[in-house]
């Protein structure tokens, strides 16, 4: 496996997800690629999946959806302030509920 880092080289999705501070602990990056909620460039990921530069990973956390645009990648962890520099958001939406949708 190769090691992740700024340089184009690719890093897991579970991990990068858990460096860039997007998900707190690595087992719940795990669980919520296993549970469909993570997609990369579209499609539904799992936590194995290499990331590159330039990717675009969307995560549903309950009624919310966030897409980030990956910029680096980590070699090992980096400062909590620093986790924001991996990624730029794209997009940040809500999805209703569907006992509110409205049917007409």
């Amino acid at each position: 496996m190769a090691k992740g880092n700024s340089r184009g080289e690719d890093v897991r999705l579970d991990k990068f997800l858990q460096l860039s501070r997007l998900v707190k602990r690595r087992v719940s990056a795990r669980e919520a690629c296993r549970g469909g909620r993570v997609q990369v460039n579209g499609r539904i990921a799992r936590p194995g999946r290499e990331v590159k530069v330039g990717d675009e990973i969307t995560l549903i956390w309950g009624r919310k959806a966030l897409t980030v645009k990956v910029l680096a990648l980590p070699e090992r962890s980096i400062p909590a302030s620093q986790a924001k520099t991996l990624y730029s958001i794209i997009g940040e939406e809500s999805i209703p509920s569907p006992e509110y949708q409205d049917f007409s």
